[in-house]
């Protein structure tokens, strides 16, 4: 399990726990509550690098980022920590 801080975002921190490059669970702490607990119920069960490729760079109204930009980023850093250990 990894926790990974927001920036930029309603939601504060995402919790996301890994299979090898299967994403198992993600929780959002804060956010928009349908939004955050939808885009985790998607993202269970699939790549991380699927999912990052659908997700990143998407933004939120006036924002640079978003609450799936910010899961792609917290994936890339769940990879790395991985390929590391």
């Amino acid at each position: 399990m990894i926790s990974y801080k927001t920036q930029g975002t309603c939601s504060k921190m995402i919790n996301i726990e890994l299979e090898g490059d299967i994403i198992k669970k993600v929780e959002f702490i804060g956010g928009c509550p349908g939004n955050v607990i939808g885009l985790a119920k998607l993202s269970e069960g699939r790549s991380a690098e699927d999912i990052i490729k659908r997700v990143e760079g998407v933004t939120c109204g006036f924002k640079p980022t978003s609450c799936p930009d910010q899961l792609a980023k917290a994936l890339r850093m769940a990879l790395a920590e991985q390929a590391q250990a």
